[in-house]
């Protein structure tokens, strides 16, 4: 069950990673979080000695999953941004609307980054995925 439960949390921490990374748009997720996330994408792909195809494969739904669900996105910075001006202004109850928008945003962006997640877990062989859950435990050992 804690397996299960740190994989899921790498594989959402992956997933927003995922989602968010790309090239830069002069935004606050500019050029300086793509490229990290591109970095990160990069390591893990070495460690777990990915082949050619396999990279080609991750970086192609990555490209997918941010072109589908682009439109989630900038409605979920957009929802962002509103309820933070919402709660600076005072507006009390166009906060809290925007709050449970915000919720119903963030947790269809769950869904979608876990079945990313799943669908880049499946192009990985059995000892890819073994070695990946390693690094994970290993990772949750460090950060105690």
């Amino acid at each position: 069950m804690i397996k299960k439960t740190v994989t899921t949390a790498m594989v959402l921490a992956l997933g927003a990673s995922l989602a968010f990374a790309g090239p830069g748009d002069g935004k606050k997720f500019g050029k300086k979080h793509g490229k990290h996330g591109e970095a990160h994408i990069a390591r893990m792909a070495e460690k777990l000695n990915l082949t050619d195809a396999q990279k080609a494969q991750m970086q192609e739904q990555r490209e997918n999953f941010r072109a589908s669900n682009q439109h989630r996105i900038d409605a979920l910075r957009d929802t962002m941004r509103q309820h933070r001006e919402a709660r600076q202004a005072g507006d009390t109850a166009r906060a809290e609307q925007l709050q449970a928008t915000l919720e119903l945003q963030r947790g269809e962006m769950k869904q979608l980054r876990e079945a990313q997640h799943q669908s880049m877990l499946s192009i990985l062989t059995a000892e890819q995925r073994a070695q990946l859950e390693t690094m994970k435990a290993e990772r949750q050992e460090r950060r105690k």
